[in-house]
């Protein structure tokens, strides 16, 4: 039985674009296609299956997502999500388009929607598992898989407000999707971000100090900052808590659940401190010649 069009995603379809050839995409029985016939399926959890092929990338696993979805429910992020919520009310109309590239669950999508009754929102991560969970995240928010790093399936200057939440990032893309008046809004961590975890838990991800200095040489020849907030409380943890969120973070791919289950000594209280900073773009969002050779490939 093939999936419906979600109601969604019919009023994005005008921004999506095949990531084979560029064209646009129009419902056809349970998927997307396009006037060449390049056709992604709509799954029955929601999402479009936009990545395909050898190079498609798994995403987080079963366990992170999971580990993810019992961390946030917990409301331990909340204020991170407020934070950012903020700032993109801020830099969009209640009427405007939610990119979140790298969105995971659909957490701080979520969140923003919420605070934005009539705008719509996307998804795209290369989580088909975390997709399961972000198509379902919020009544007007859709989700396709896809890979950060290529060229996205939108639209020259499609979107309103582009989210990038602890994910990677994509600065020639996200400059040419966003609108003139668009706003970037990156979150990141700071090094005190998890410090006692990292002490208790030898194998965490670390900070690289050189993270912001990066982070600007990246950005600075599509972005310039707007305005930057600096959040950092301390949050009580259970010894559950305080394992799943190891376990949804990128050091679960090397400390199983069980091991970190046996562990004897996890910390009972966490830093959380982050950097949120709203970026406006640079000049007109243009995409090159050899980008535009790239999408029609499917690959940067």
């Amino acid at each position: 039985m093939p999936a419906v069009l979600p109601p969604a995603l019919a009023p994005l379809l005008d921004s999506l674009r095949c990531p084979v050839c560029g064209a646009a995409l129009r419902p056809a029985q349970g998927a997307l296609r396009c006037p060449t016939g390049h056709t992604f399926n709509i799954a029955r959890q929601g999402y479009v299956s936009l990545l395909t092929g050898a190079r498609a990338l798994s995403g987080d696993d079963t366990a992170m997502v999971q580990a993810r979805t019992r961390f946030l429910a917990t409301g331990t992020y909340a204020p991170v999500s407020q934070v950012l919520t903020h700032l993109a009310a801020e830099a969009v109309s209640t009427r405007g388009t939610v990119l979140d590239a790298g969105c995971g669950t659909g957490y701080y999508l979520a969140g923003v929607l919420d605070r934005l009754p009539t705008a719509r929102g996307l998804g795209l991560d290369a989580s088909v598992r975390a997709l399961r969970s972000a198509a379902r995240s919020h009544e007007r928010a859709a989700a396709a898989s896809w890979d950060v790093f290529r060229p996205f399936p939108l639209a020259d200057q499609a979107v309103d407000v582009v989210l990038n939440v602890f994910a990677p990032r994509n600065p020639s893309e996200f400059h040419r999707v966003l609108r003139g008046s668009g706003r970037l809004i990156v979150v990141r961590p700071t090094h005190q971000h998890l410090a006692e975890l990292r002490a208790h838990v030898p194998g965490t991800v670390t900070i690289d100090p050189d993270k912001e200095r990066r982070l600007h040489r990246a950005l600075g020849p599509f972005f310039e900052a707007a305005g930057t907030r600096h959040l950092e409380y301390t949050a009580e943890l259970t010894r559950q808590e305080a394992v799943d969120l190891v376990g949804m973070t990128p050091s679960a791919r090397h400390l199983g659940q069980e091991d970190l289950a046996c562990r004897g000594a996890l910390p009972d209280r966490i830093t959380v401190s982050v950097l949120a900073t709203s970026y406006r773009p640079r000049g007109a969002p243009t995409r090159t010649g050899s980008e535009t050779r790239a999408i029609r490939r499917g690959r940067r």
